[in-house]
């Protein structure tokens, strides 16, 4: 094969894979949870609290440096290492494990705009969280690249 042929045969696949990617993330569809959560860092032998189990949103992952949890900022109890005011943006599930990208194209598009976030992921979908000083502006931006509802 030439090397210009192989060239534009390089470059054609490169395109296709570009519009795919491009057409899975303009088929995202991003809905905006109306809580506030705190992200909660606890020791790594620490008892899961009663408190984490609150709200319609929580989210508990335990390795052997952390505890981690998210909940609405609203059960976060004071005296504890916490982040506050993160604001949550589901992806519109159920996502199939085949699919590629879809958090690089959405964490992609924020550090494009200087925005910092925090995932988690589920058997069904993705969750993005922003802090609320973002909040206003990662709307806008992943508006333009995908469906917010």
């Amino acid at each position: 094969m030439s090397k210009i042929k192989s060239t534009l045969v390089l470059s054609a696949a490169l395109l296709s894979i570009s519009f795919l990617s491009l057409a899975q993330k303009r088929n995202l569809t991003l809905s905006l949870m109306p809580d506030t959560y705190a992200v909660c860092r606890l020791a790594p032998d620490a008892k899961v609290p009663e408190w984490a189990y609150q709200g319609s949103f929580y989210s508990i992952a335990k390795t052997s440096d952390e505890l981690s949890i998210v909940v609405d900022q609203r059960y976060a109890p004071a005296g504890i290492k916490k982040a506050e005011n993160w604001k949550v943006f589901k992806v519109e599930g159920p996502l199939d494990f085949s699919l590629t990208g879809i958090l690089a194209a959405l964490s992609k598009t924020l550090a494009d705009n200087q925005i910092p976030l925090f995932s988690i992921s589920t058997f069904d979908t993705d969750y993005i969280l922003v802090e609320s000083k973002y909040y206003e502006q990662a709307k806008k931006v992943l508006a333009i690249e995908n469906a917010i509802k």
